[in-house]
């Protein structure tokens, strides 16, 4: 009666991560959280390509400004925190130069 423990300690032996079986429903059901999670991010990042791309003059205008109506509706449409806006239109001004006359850079 011994050797059911001993196929357990040998097979558990065979791998270096961690096992977790977990709820047998969890696998599907993570899949379809992840497959609903896709497509939105997909919907909000063809929103934000469009707004973009349809307003890139006055976009470069506000990054170069530190703000503006254009900026501020595609950070809004790309859901970045109020707290992070500082940052990244730090940001966007030093990498000016990368997307200057490349709409799809800011989208990328």
């Amino acid at each position: 009666m011994r050797w059911p423990i001993i196929a357990a300690l040998l097979l558990a032996a065979c791998t270096q991560d961690t096992n977790q079986v977990g709820y047998p429903l969890s696998g599907p059901l993570s899949g379809i959280y992840t497959a609903l999670d896709t497509r939105a991010y997909s919907q909000r990042r063809a929103q934000v390509e469009v707004a973009v791309k349809s307003n890139f003059p006055a976009i470069k205008h506000d990054i170069r400004a530190g703000g503006g109506p254009d900026l501020t509706h595609a950070m809004d449409l790309a859901g970045i925190p109020q707290a992070d806006r500082t940052a990244r239109i730090i940001q966007l001004q030093s990498d000016m130069r990368l997307f200057e006359n490349t709409r799809g850079a800011l989208v990328t």
